[in-house]
């Protein structure tokens, strides 16, 4: 579903009294440390939109040995689990413009941000939403499943 679609939709849902989260990320392995994180952040309302990261757009952020997983099969792990509702590509290293056109009313990220980080916080705010900051499960990352898997795969 395009951005604008979406937006359509949940002006929609904002008018039977639903109430928007939105986070972003580039979920490359998904693993418990992103599950976690996304119930809690469905737990902030009413709708969860995922934001992802383009395989194009991973590769900006992450280096051209990222993305693992392409991104249509991260696209559907994301949408099959419960506490997502939509899931929506962006091609731009940062979502400001999907955040803009979407206008969610409580934005999460990672406790890892700080606030004055959050891409989109000034934006959410103005409109009368707040930021919520998650803390991530310690120890678990995408980089370190990566790193395990070299450490155990790679041939001497």
């Amino acid at each position: 579903m395009t951005a604008e679609k979406l937006a359509a939709r949940l002006d929609e849902a904002r008018k039977s009294g639903k109430k928007v989260v939105f986070t972003n990320g580039c979920f490359d392995i998904l693993h418990a440390g992103h599950v976690r994180y996304l119930a809690a952040a469905g737990a902030e309302g009413d709708l969860l939109v995922v934001g992802m990261n383009s395989d194009a757009s991973v590769r900006l952020i992450k280096g051209d040995r990222r993305p693992v997983v392409h991104q249509d099969h991260r696209a559907e792990v994301l949408a099959s689990l419960g506490c997502v509702d939509y899931v929506v590509l962006f091609d731009a290293p940062q979502p400001l413009e999907l955040i803009r056109t979407l206008k969610p009313d409580v934005l999460v990220k990672g406790a890892d941000w700080t606030p004055q980080m959050i891409v989109g916080s000034d934006f959410v705010k103005s409109n009368g939403g707040r930021v919520v900051r998650i803390s991530l499960v310690p120890e678990i990352s995408t980089s370190r499943i990566i790193e395990k898997i070299w450490e155990l795969y790679r041939q001497d």
